[in-house]
């Protein structure tokens, strides 16, 4: 006669404890790949990376039978069953709801497909690193074919059918929403951009790009970059700084959480501001509950609101004249140089708007235009419509259409990000969801706290901070990206804050 298992003796309580526990492990499992990528992309030497991808794959193998064991259903099964109704945003409801959204998707995915991916994510990321600096195009092509060909088979299997399945990717980083949510927030932000840009470039009054040009060693950037965002509460005691090929910010666990950032010795602008990108997110992540480490509620919600943060300091905050009120003049002492240079001129070129052919120089008017560009093309990738073979003519089609500037080359047109290679589909519309979320979070902020301008060049960023680790950081994912920003606001996701703060910013800048 079989004997019951222990678990069916096991309380609805008792399950959801069982439940904790797991899910912290295996987050640790999940912060030792962390480190693993981090590594790779910054110190593994070269001859490493071949040993490096069958690491990350065999973690990968490990974490998918994690996420789709049986006894892991079982136990969600049993605790979800004892869910007390009216209470949707409780800590362990909140948990149940992602715990049960992440087995169910993870248990779509085949392990052979999961692993296939991780090590194809990690060779492909090396490609691109390499060949990218080559301009080699041809040598770069078959590692994005076996990508896109996986990224297809993944998001077939997320489907659950009678919908477009880049659905199923979007999903992975933005829950809750769908090409048509997305579209119809893209369409309105392409035409206020287009009409703005059109004003822009009938202005008289021009920048001039040489006000931010001059000698800046590397050591002294990164020292005025290192005095700036500990300023904003980026905590140096829970994270680093270090170059790399492409920024990015790592969280390996509570109290290291890291940046890279990339220098060019004739400005310090570049770093600067991909330095203040990347500790957005950085901050992010150490307002994060530390006392829910390890299950959903310590979690972000979406790389949406991830690129709110980042791109919140980037641009409504340190490319504003109050930010530069306060740091003019620790500028002027680190790069002596900008003593030539009024502080209303280095503003004038900080804030240009002119079409460029590289995303992450973009300025605010014309970002969002690169963004709807890789959005559409990523979405005929997955569907089917485009080739990877076909894809620079697709993607010099689309800058003439969107940025009326056609690429030179591979380097600065179709190889110069490196989401595609690493398998980050369905990641490009987080970045101009996050700047509407962005100029609406700002301006319920300075409802809330009153002239933010002032603040800055007070030096007083710490009230600005906490209002975000107030309404966006501790919530964790309590509320699904939408949700949290009507929980934040009083208001549904618009446009139309990004958009009336584009327009009276260049509005003023370029006395229009």
């Amino acid at each position: 006669m079989n004997q019951p298992a222990v678990e069916d003796f096991m309380k609805p309580a008792e399950a959801y404890r069982w439940l904790l526990d797991y899910s912290t492990t295996t987050a640790l499992y999940q912060s030792m790949r962390s480190l693993l990528n981090w590594d790779q992309r910054t110190y593994l030497p070269k001859g490493g990376h071949s040993h490096r991808a069958r690491q990350i794959a065999a973690l990968t193998a490990f974490l998918h039978r994690r996420a789709t064991d049986p006894e892991f259903a079982e136990m969600l099964a049993k605790a979800e069953a004892s869910q007390v109704p009216g209470q949707p945003l409780s800590d362990e409801t909140v948990n149940l709801r992602e715990w049960r959204r992440n087995y169910d998707r993870a248990t779509r995915i085949p392990e052979a497909l999961a692993v296939e991916l991780a090590k194809a994510a990690s060779q492909g990321e090396l490609a691109w690193e390499s060949m990218r600096r080559e301009n080699d195009w041809k040598g770069f092509l078959p590692f994005l074919k076996q990508i896109i060909s996986l990224k297809r088979q993944e998001a077939a299997a997320l489907s659950t059918g009678g919908e477009e399945i880049y659905n199923a990717l979007i999903e992975d980083f933005e829950p809750g929403e769908n090409v048509g949510s997305i579209e119809a927030l893209f369409d309105r932000l392409a035409d206020a951009a287009f009409e703005l840009l059109e004003k822009i470039e009938a202005a008289p009054r021009k920048p001039d790009p040489a006000a931010l040009q001059g000698d800046s060693p590397e050591s002294v950037q990164k020292t005025f970059i290192m005095e700036i965002l500990s300023q904003l509460g980026y905590d140096l005691d829970a994270g680093r700084i270090d170059p790399s090929a492409h920024p990015f910010t790592s969280k390996i666990g509570p109290g290291d959480v890291r940046i890279t950032t990339r220098f060019d010795p004739n400005s310090f602008v570049m770093a600067l501001f991909s330095s203040i990108h990347e500790a957005g997110h950085a901050m992010y992540e150490q307002g994060l509950p530390v006392e829910h480490w390890g299950t959903p509620r310590g979690r972000s919600v979406s790389m949406a609101i991830h690129e709110s943060q980042s791109r919140m300091w980037e641009n409504l905050a340190a490319k504003s004249p109050g930010f530069w009120k306060h740091f003019y003049p620790l500028a002027r002492r680190r790069f002596p140089w900008l003593n030539k240079i009024d502080i209303d001129k280095f503003l004038f070129a900080l804030n240009e708007v002119r079409p460029s052919l590289i995303r992450t120089e973009a300025d605010e008017v014309t970002y969002n235009l690169h963004i709807i560009m890789r959005f559409k093309l990523e979405r005929m990738l997955i569907g089917g419509e485009l080739e990877p073979e076909d894809l620079p003519e697709a993607w010099n089609a689309g800058m003439e259409r969107y940025l009326r500037m056609l690429p030179p080359d591979y380097s600065s047109g179709v190889m110069q990000d490196v989401h595609w290679s690493s398998g980050a589909i369905g990641y490009f519309p987080s970045y101009a969801l996050g700047n509407m979320y962005a100029a609406q979070f700002y301006a319920k902020a300075e409802e809330k706290l009153g002239n933010l301008q002032e603040m800055f060049e007070a030096g007083e960023f710490g009230p600005f901070l906490g209002w975000f680790r107030q309404n966006v950081h501790s919530q964790g994912s309590r509320h699904l990206p939408r949700n949290l920003v009507k929980a934040a606001t009083g208001e549904d996701l618009t446009a139309d804050y990004l958009i009336g703060y584009l327009q009276r910013k260049y509005g003023r800048l370029y006395e229009m």
